[in-house]
């Protein structure tokens, strides 16, 4: 594939999902960015909203193999990643791997369970392996984690440790359908599909290898001027230096920036990253990154302030023609 194919196969993916789930492409536009960067999304949205729906039809279109796991309050680390039983007949253990053994994982209501239960996420998300009983195992790539939680019900639920949080590429909120229009698309759909499950409906656009293969095109090929590398600098170090902040972005959220912006390039059919790719991801990459100080947080909104900080930071004039 060439820059053009590539381009023209997203899209594919685009209308394949566009063509069951209802929503923006502005969102699906995002999340391909953040899977394209090798990044994880956690949906922060209300029950209902066809979260899992979009996660299948996403997994289906991407060629790739789906698990989800309900997080609850009983759950283990060993019921994500694995463990070795006992086999008495051959005399000794066997391996039997969790479904975090997949290529995109549904971990859905993630804060319902445990925090020791989350950590079972965190090496899976950041090194792309796991370790069971002292024994480390590469997970297969691509390797995706959609994340869900529900932003309004806190009774039995734990909050996201900053280091889980810190690893997802973007917090979405897919929201309610903003007209009738869509509504009355929803249910006039819901009637073709005749099946609660509308991802049997979809073929695969891409395969595992292709998916990889994008990636590494997004981390090899496609150009960030030093220009738009302090753009970024000096967005996160303003957003520091807010005195409503108590925590900013890490470097590890100016590096998912990157990643994320030179993917919508590629998405964009360009092999060079621009200003408007940075803020059109910098909200949803950036706000779950950043902690207030508590006298700040009933009246701001984390995505607020990164509004703010756009704002004031000057963007750059690009030092060679486009």
């Amino acid at each position: 594939m060439v820059l053009s194919e590539i381009c023209k196969a997203v899209n594919r993916i685009i209308d394949t999902i566009s063509s069951i789930y209802v929503t923006k492409v502005e969102i699906l536009e995002k999340i391909l960015a953040a899977i394209l960067s090798r990044g994880h999304i956690l949906f922060e949205d209300y029950p209902g909203l066809g979260k899992t729906v979009l996660a299948k039809i996403l997994a289906k279109a991407l060629g790739c193999d789906f698990k989800r796991i309900q997080f609850t309050p009983d759950l283990l680390p060993s019921d994500i990643v694995g463990t070795k039983i006992w086999v008495p007949a051959k005399g000794k253990f066997r391996l039997v791997r969790g479904p975090i053994f997949t290529n995109v994982l549904l971990a859905d209501e993630i804060n319902r369970a445990p925090p020791k239960t989350q950590a079972a996420l965190l090496e899976a998300m950041e090194e792309r392996q796991v370790t069971i009983e002292g024994r480390t195992f590469k997970l297969d790539e691509p390797f995706i984690v959609l994340a869900t939680q529900n932003p309004i019900e806190v009774e039995g639920t734990y909050p996201l440790p900053e280091a889980l949080l810190d690893r997802f590429t973007m917090r979405l909120c897919l929201g309610y359908p903003s007209t009738v229009e869509e509504e009355v698309e929803i249910l006039r759909r819901r009637i073709s599909w005749r099946t609660d499950d509308p991802s049997v409906h979809v073929s695969p656009v891409l395969s595992k290898s292709e998916v990889v293969w994008i990636q590494d095109i997004v981390e090899s090929k496609i150009y960030v001027d030093d220009a738009v590398l302090r753009y970024i600098g000096m967005l996160v170090q303003s957003i520091r230096r807010d005195p409503r902040v108590l925590a900013g972005p890490s470097p590890r959220a100016a590096m998912m920036l990157m990643k994320a912006s030179r993917a919508l390039a590629l998405i964009e059919g360009r092999d060079y990253v621009v200003p408007d790719d940075v803020q059109f991801l910098a909200v949803d990459v950036l706000a779950h990154h950043i902690y207030l100080r508590p006298e700040h947080v009933a009246d701001t909104r984390c995505e607020d302030v990164v509004k703010n900080h756009l704002a004031r930071v000057p963007v750059p004039k690009m030092p060679r023609a486009w």
